[in-house]
């Protein structure tokens, strides 16, 4: 479930101004206010399956030293489409950490994340192509994850463009 930024704003000011505790604006259930409050919250979620609690809580087991755990859980959440946990994966696949490297596995959630629009592996890939000799596909992928608003592909077109790498027409595309 997502709801635009607006829509909880004017949530939140709402209760804001009726002096009302705040609340989920799902679940309409108060806003948790300690970080274990937060984790359990997360914990049922995970339990039902959510595909975004099952992302966060692996996160959570990684950050604490549990890779091999924040992995099933990041392997769950990326089966139901999490972009973020594929992004994670590929990460963990392709840099070894909590995993052994695995190169197909680390271009394969690179390649999901990317199609679900998460814009660093987009800009990931576009590095990827380039070490590879593949410029071209480089290029495409860096105004993609540009378009998506990573500043970081930005800033790769411009100095590409400067040495003459890219076109001003694919320069162009990107701004």
């Amino acid at each position: 479930k997502l709801v635009c930024d607006g829509c909880e704003h004017a949530n939140d000011l709402r209760e804001e101004e009726a002096g009302l505790p705040m609340r989920c604006i799902f679940c309409r259930q108060p806003i948790p206010e300690t970080d274990e409050e937060i984790e359990l919250n997360e914990k049922k979620r995970a339990e039902a399956n959510d595909p975004l609690a099952l992302y966060q809580v692996g996160g959570n087991r990684f950050n604490r030293g549990d890779s091999a755990t924040a992995i099933e859980y990041w392997e769950k959440a990326a089966e139901m489409g999490e972009i973020g946990a594929h992004y994670s994966l590929s990460r963990v696949y392709g840099e070894g950490r909590g995993a052994e490297m695995d190169r197909n596995k680390f271009v394969y959630h690179l390649e999901q994340a990317a199609i679900g629009g998460h814009p660093i592996a987009r800009d990931s890939l576009g590095e990827w192509e380039e070490a590879k000799g593949n410029i071209d596909k480089a290029v495409k992928h860096y105004i993609i994850a540009a378009n998506l608003g990573y500043d970081a592909s930005i800033e790769r077109l411009k100095n590409s463009y400067v040495e003459g790498v890219v076109n001003k027409e694919d320069f162009a595309a990107a701004l």
